[in-house]
């Protein structure tokens, strides 16, 4: 009998051959790790899958309708919201439809529309091929065929389900509910006399983005799978589910053993996704020498695809923490789109705690065509820290400016003595917590990093 040692325990072997208990240990091994890697892989199918059944299960929208997400209050489930513009949402199925026609109405909007991946299949608005002019986009399914429509901005989704997700910019509530209004979903074959498209509202029914957790992720994985075409680049990943039970094409009925091995494997797959996200080890992470604040979108291309492989640290950090992506997300054109910073740690790289009191100065001349904003999300569910109040400060808020020019913004479970309450943001003790800090419009002075934003400092 020869014994290896491992971090499995002493493996045995038996003229070269695995005893029957080292290959049970094998076995229980590799599908504990393919279902971990599993977990990070499907973060950003899973983000999609969670959404679009809540809107039609907790909202009563139909997959043609829109759900308006205008309130502190209704973006609540929704990762890493902003809290500043409205969110308008649907998640179409193009194989019950049909190639679907989009409609964007002329003015300040951002948005597009991903596959189920959330890898763009085009912007719009602003940042997108009508430039803010409005127009007809003309979404095709992966088995549609081709077609060329004069006045029509024609692309191919190559899932089935899509998500159609739009941002309004314009301050003015009546214009923003013009441009909400203005925004339309229909089949093509039914361009003639389209049905009125429904807007919806959350209406304070509580709701969830995230993620699932124990065995319902692997369930709803499994059942999006059987819709949805496999992908070159997923074949590999397909083939490492198979011994857990998940397969296309096959009901997924899990025995014991593979219950209990992807229930613990999501378990440990969240604590792997929160390593990468909140302590990036990307290089050029951070965007200031000697600070704490990080780029939170690091995917290279929307796509997610680097020039060797697929980018799967990067994803699994943007994704587990947010949801969607575009051009003008990526923060690479001067006065449109977004930058989107982030920091979970003060000025002494210590993480954020939602007992303890932080000041942000945020210098004068803040490099945005638009506005700026810094929001305080939850770290464990990745949505809104929910103190009841707005978890939000922007310039389009009545905020108080020091003489310099510069901003201070508070943080803590109580108001701090002394500075103005305007200028503060509610946090809860006991809770961790992490900031995005959004440019709108980003200028010069940030591309060129010459504007530099301070740490988030404690406040002993």
């Amino acid at each position: 009998m020869k014994r290896i040692a491992s971090r499995l325990g002493p493996l045995e072997l038996e003229n070269g051959y695995p005893t029957d208990a080292t290959v049970a240990k094998i076995f229980d091994d590799i599908d504990y790790q393919r279902a971990c890697q599993a977990y990070l892989w499907a973060l950003p199918l899973m983000a999609m899958q969670q959404w679009q059944s809540e809107h039609l299960t907790r909202f009563g929208a139909g997959k043609l309708d829109y759900v308006d997400y205008l309130t502190f209050q209704d973006k609540l489930g929704l990762l890493t919201a902003n809290a500043t513009t409205p969110y308008i949402m649907a998640f179409p199925n193009l194989k019950e439809t049909g190639p679907l026609v989009f409609e964007v109405p002329a003015g300040p909007t951002a948005g597009g529309f991903t596959d189920f991946w959330q890898r763009p299949i085009t912007d719009s608005g602003q940042t997108g091929p009508d430039k803010g002019a409005g127009g007809r986009y003309l979404i095709l399914g992966p088995d549609a065929s081709e077609m060329k429509p004069d006045g029509y901005h024609v692309f191919r989704s190559p899932t089935v389900n899509v998500w159609s997700a739009h941002r309004v910019l314009d301050p003015d509530p009546v214009k923003a509910k013009r441009l909400i209004d203005g925004l339309k979903i229909y089949p093509h074959s039914q361009r003639d006399n389209p049905a009125p498209t429904r807007h919806v509202a959350p209406a304070g029914r509580p709701w969830s983005g995230e993620q699932p957790r124990g065995l319902a992720y692997w369930e709803g994985l499994a059942r999006i799978i059987q819709e949805e075409p496999v992908h070159e680049r997923d074949r590999m990943m397909m083939g490492m589910l198979q011994p857990l039970g998940i397969e296309k094409g096959r009901p997924f009925s899990p025995t014991d053993r593979q219950r209990q091995l992807l229930i613990d494997a999501a378990q440990t797959g969240e604590v792997m996704a929160r390593a990468i996200a909140y302590r990036k080890r990307f290089d050029g992470a951070k965007v200031w020498s000697g600070r704490n604040w990080e780029l939170s979108l690091f995917l290279k291309e929307t796509n997610q695809e680097a020039p060797h492989h697929t980018q799967l640290d990067e994803r699994t950090s943007w994704f587990y923490e947010a949801v969607g992506v575009s051009v003008g997300m990526m923060g690479r054109a001067v006065g449109v789109g977004q930058v989107y910073l982030e920091a979970a740690k003060d000025s002494q790289d210590r993480w954020l705690d939602g007992g303890r009191t932080y000041r942000l100065t945020v210098p004068k001349d803040v490099p945005v065509a638009q506005f700026w904003s810094v929001t305080v999300y939850d770290n464990e569910t990745r949505c809104f820290v929910n103190s009841g109040v707005s978890p939000d400060r922007s310039s389009r808020d009545a905020i108080v400016t020091n003489g310099d020019g510069s901003v201070d913004i508070t943080f803590g479970p109580t108001p701090p003595a002394g500075l103005p309450e305007s200028n503060w943001i509610k946090t809860l003790a006991g809770k961790g917590w992490f900031s995005y800090f959004r440019l709108y419009g980003p200028t010069q002075a940030y591309f060129d990093r010459s504007w530099v934003l301070s740490d988030i400092q404690r406040i002993e």
